[in-house]
């Protein structure tokens, strides 16, 4: 699992270490506002084995997120494929960060990072992002990387039932749009030997 990493973030490999705060983080309800039901911590370890087993398989998905001036973890980052009862296929690219580490640009960090992997290592043409209607910071950081939304885009998910979670904004960037957008923001380091 290669490592990513920019000026203030380490993408990393999970660690028991991360449980417990990732376990927190999914307990808040404010972390939780635009995704749905709080977790127990058992699904919540549930989740990182998932992720880690998709990224052994794939070779992407989501990295656990540091802060490395202290060390502390702060969320997680990453690349997904498009869940099949979708409305539009590709890969995605999301964040998740804890309370404490919002308002500090640490999101669009790791997600241009992510962007850079995408683009320049895994070769793809197209990643998407998406969120609810009303998840409004995490549209602000779509934006910041270079994404575009498409009023016509915008869905319902059919994993999640009527209510403020269902009605979605899709966001999309193309290789060719991104190109310099990292590097300009001098992100984006992979250490493939890590």
């Amino acid at each position: 699992m290669p490592e990513l990493h920019t000026d203030r973030l380490l993408l990393r490999r999970w660690r028991e270490s991360d449980l417990e705060p990732w376990a927190a983080m999914n307990a808040d309800p404010a972390v939780r506002e635009h995704l749905g039901e709080l977790l127990t911590r058992e699904q919540s370890d549930a989740a990182v084995t998932l992720m880690q087993a998709e990224f052994d398989e794939r070779g992407f998905g989501w990295w656990a997120l540091e802060a490395r001036e202290t060390g502390e973890f702060i969320g997680r980052a990453g690349l997904d494929e498009v869940d099949e009862d979708m409305p539009f296929t590709g890969v995605d690219i999301g964040w998740r960060l804890t309370r404490s580490a919002w308002g500090h640009g640490y999101a669009t960090e790791a997600a241009l990072s992510c962007l850079a992997f995408g683009f320049e290592t895994l070769g793809l043409s197209e990643v998407v992002a998406s969120t609810t209607v009303n998840n409004l910071r995490s549209q602000a950081v779509m934006r910041r990387i270079g994404m575009t939304r498409d009023p016509a885009d915008d869905f319902e998910d059919p994993s999640v039932p009527d209510g403020p979670l269902h009605r979605c904004v899709l966001y999309r960037t193309l290789r060719k749009e991104a190109h310099g957008l990292h590097h300009s923001a001098g992100h984006g380091q992979a250490d493939p030997s890590s």
